[in-house]
């Protein structure tokens, strides 16, 4: 079996980035239910991203999303950051909140709607340059609903047409992350559907380009992992959003809906290399009925305990059962991991950080959410569009 010593260096390590908009109002196309003490602007949002690293010691920056962070100075900002004790992290374009991209962004059959989507991607490589972030993480609505409507082909020349110009403007120490998603808003096709797709295209675009992948966004029965190991071998595996479905893009609290895939991930992000600053972890959620700020910290704590489980897999007998063929051996090397009970490990593992064991019961102590209910009245909540 694993050193347990080893697994809690390994641990402590983790990194994971929480995202500035889950922090705000969010939900359904139907409903969105505000909630007491929500964040107003970026600053606010920082501030309690600031709380969950406090109490969870893995946390420790933010990603970002323009124009719903859009401030003066991004500068500023990131000093702001730094002062509350994290960074900014990956800066997300928006491109499918605009009237103009009704018919697609980058894809779009008019050339100066394609320009106008262009010129955002840019002005977010000058806030990465502003704000000292490594990655612009890309998301695309675009897509059709109807057969015919436009030239297949003809859009994914555009779609490369638009990535390309975008990276050649990174620095040198800056990515692309390019993320996937099989349908919606697009009904009849997406034009960045499946990892097959972005694969495809940053492989032609060079190193600085990887694919991203969001656990939400794919299709029932889809391998995940299979999909992480293939991108792991090929070096183009970017980074993570977190988060659990039970039908299509839920955006539920990751490990919510099936903590055993959550598992298989993270064994083959471990087993693959991936396990490295060089890969992403982000949540990517949607806290429409739970408390923002409890609802991250679990999701964190979600994160760590399928990792812990996927770093105690006893690898060489795991190994040995493959050789031999022992199908019955190899799989109960991989369920006693998952079957392990971690939470005493990073109980420990908290103490030895000098944090609370109990990273959701410190947070309720701490009184902070009472303090943002009773401070942030007035104003205009942050959320899905703002």
């Amino acid at each position: 079996m694993p050193d347990p010593s080893a697994v809690k260096a390994a641990l402590a390590a983790q990194k994971i980035e929480t995202p500035s908009w889950a922090y705000g109002n969010s939900g359904t196309r139907f409903k969105v239910f505000a909630q007491p003490g929500v964040p107003r602007d970026p600053w606010e949002k920082l501030l309690d991203a600031a709380k969950v690293h406090e109490f969870t010691g893995v946390a420790p920056t933010v990603a970002v999303h323009i124009p719903w962070d859009k401030v003066d100075d991004y500068g500023k900002l990131a000093a702001f950051a730094r002062e509350q004790g994290v960074a900014l992290g990956a800066i997300n374009s928006n491109t499918f909140q605009d009237d103009d991209y009704k018919l697609g962004s980058i894809c779009h059959p008019d050339a100066a709607v394609r320009r106008k989507a262009v010129d955002h991607l840019l002005e977010c490589v000058d806030i990465m340059d502003a704000t000292g972030s490594r990655d612009l993480k890309l998301w695309f609505a675009d897509g059709t609903n109807y057969p015919g409507q436009d030239d297949l082909r003809a859009r994914q020349d555009r779609l490369a047409e638009g990535l390309t110009e975008v990276y050649q403007r990174l620095g040198e120490d800056q990515r692309m992350l390019l993320e996937y998603k099989f349908f919606e808003p697009a009904f009849y096709s997406t034009d960045v559907p499946d990892w097959g797709t972005a694969y495809a295209h940053c492989l032609k675009l060079g190193e600085k380009a990887q694919v991203v992948v969001d656990t939400g966004h794919h299709a029932p029965g889809t391998n995940i992992e299979f999909i992480v190991a293939t991108l792991l071998r090929e070096n183009k595996l970017g980074g993570f959003d977190f988060n659990s479905r039970f039908y299509a893009d839920d955006d539920l609290m990751v490990g919510a809906a099936d903590p055993f895939q959550l598992f298989r991930i993270m064994y083959e992000v471990i087993r693959g290399g991936g396990y490295s600053p060089d890969i992403a972890f982000m949540l990517d959620q949607c806290h429409n009925i739970e408390a923002k700020i409890p609802a991250i910290i679990r999701s964190v704590m979600n994160v760590q305990e399928a990792t812990a489980k996927a770093l105690l897999v006893d690898r060489d007998t795991l190994a040995a059962a493959q050789r031999d063929g022992d199908v019955l051996a190899a799989n109960a090397t991989l369920m006693d991991a998952y079957n392990t009970d971690v939470r005493p490990l990073l109980a420990e593992l908290r103490e030895d950080m000098g944090l609370d064991p109990d990273p959701i019961a410190a947070y309720h102590r701490s009184g902070w959410q009472q303090r943002i209910a009773a401070e942030r009245v007035g104003g205009t909540q942050a959320g899905w569009g703002a």
